[in-house]
């Protein structure tokens, strides 16, 4: 990824109430990027990440990330017509990152069997087909499915938040498998953006 450029009212407020014990150790998840992390696009953020929220998780010295609040209008029987199973698949494909669009991933609550890789709590990722295949026949709809991701270079998502790029949460399942992400950045970022949120503000250490 290159430098980023500058549903019902009681649901709302549990989500609010939820994210806000989140948002209380925001600096030190900024500081402590060896897991998974949610990411909240600064609102003054443009260009293809503006008014996203990303689960980013580590990778080695690198991270990897998929956008959770761009569901396309593609399903995957639009994408698969000749696999039968796909059509039992309700929820729209999610447009995860810039990275290998083409390419199709499954995230799941449960342990889809290897390969795949284990992002915290209960939730894994696999991009292998004949696993996503199976996940598509047993349990179409226990899955999200994303086409793409957003990839960091070593460094590259630390030097990103201390610019302040991004808005830093404790990952969260609940909000990964929110139902209706179509207002989810306006609620994540209301809670960070604003003086009143200022202290909420993650940012590095310099060096």
């Amino acid at each position: 990824m290159n430098r980023v450029l500058r549903v019902g009212l009681s649901a709302s407020i549990i989500f609010v109430l939820l994210l806000g014990a989140c948002v209380a150790r925001a600096q030190d998840l900024a500081q402590d990027l060896g897991r998974a992390v949610l990411l909240i696009a600064a609102p003054d953020v443009e260009g293809p990440y503006a008014r996203t929220a990303v689960l980013a998780v580590p990778l080695g010295d690198k991270h990897f990330g998929l956008i959770l609040n761009r569901a396309s209008a593609v399903t995957l029987a639009k994408l698969y017509p000749e696999h039968a199973a796909s059509a039992k698949v309700l929820d729209p494909v999610y447009a995860g990152g810039a990275e290998m669009p083409n390419t199709l991933f499954a995230l799941t609550r449960r342990d889809p069997g290897q390969p795949s890789l284990h992002l915290f709590g209960s939730l894994y990722l696999t991009g292998h087909a004949a696993v996503i295949d199976r996940i598509i026949e047993q349990t179409p709809n226990e899955a999200r499915y994303f086409a793409g991701f957003v990839g960091w270079a070593p460094d590259e998502l630390a030097e990103e938040i201390e610019a302040g790029d991004w808005y830093v949460a404790e990952a969260d399942e609940s909000v990964v498998f929110r139902a209706d992400t179509s207002s989810l950045w306006e609620e994540l970022v209301g809670r960070f953006s604003g003086e009143a949120h200022a202290a909420n503000f993650p940012r590095l250490p310099p060096g």
